[in-house]
């Protein structure tokens, strides 16, 4: 029987963008289904005591780079450290997700895209043009899936995938959670293929 995995993510995370194509091998080596829910991440920092990337310590922030610098040798993809479009205002992009998926339309070619769009092509994906031309290369159509995106289904599916994150004990993206156990980080990957190929029961937390 398929087991499904909740995938928890968004637009704006570098970690999205290098855990994305190895958790998707992943799941498709397994049978599993996945649950696609791009998450709001800044409200989901502020309810689980994390903090926006601008303040943190120095430390921490210098430690990132590091991280970052590591995985992309790892995961052997190109990634700009500060690509020219970053921070930006990511509901327009994860919520053309969302409509294609209200759509009923595939993500496999979007999804990708987006985030290549921004880590690798240095694009502005909170340009509505920017969007409706990387859908359109995707096999989508474009226009019709940013307007949806802007509408109240989206948004409000949006706003209830934080709150499914939230209740999900998820804090931060990429997270997987495979029957209540959540997996945070794309580091975190091989732990998951290793719960999916022991086939035992989730964990749960213990006092």
């Amino acid at each position: 029987m398929s087991r499904t995995i909740d995938y928890y993510f968004s637009t704006i995370s570098p970690w999205s963008f290098l855990g994305h194509a190895p958790f998707m091998a992943m799941a498709q080596r397994h049978g599993a289904q996945v649950a696609f829910h791009p998450v709001s991440l800044g409200p989901i920092f502020a309810e689980s005591g994390g903090l926006p990337l601008a303040q943190r310590a120095p430390q921490r922030q210098r430690y990132r780079l590091l991280e970052l610098q590591r995985w992309r040798l790892k995961r052997g993809v190109d990634l700009h450290m500060a690509p020219a479009f970053w921070p930006f205002d990511c509901r327009l992009a994860d919520q053309t997700v969302i409509a294609a998926l209200q759509a009923d339309l595939p993500v496999d070619q979007l999804l990708p895209r987006l985030f290549a769009g921004v880590w690798q092509r240095e694009e502005d994906l909170a340009d509505p043009q920017v969007i409706t031309a990387i859908a359109d290369a995707a096999g989508l159509p474009g226009r019709e899936l940013v307007a949806a995106a802007t509408g109240e289904g989206a948004s409000a599916a949006y706003l209830a995938n934080r709150e499914k994150a939230l209740e999900a004990d998820v804090f931060g993206a990429p997270a997987y959670v495979l029957e209540g156990e959540v997996f945070w980080g794309q580091d975190r990957i091989e732990l998951l293929d290793d719960a999916l190929s022991s086939g035992r029961a989730p964990f749960r937390p213990e006092a």
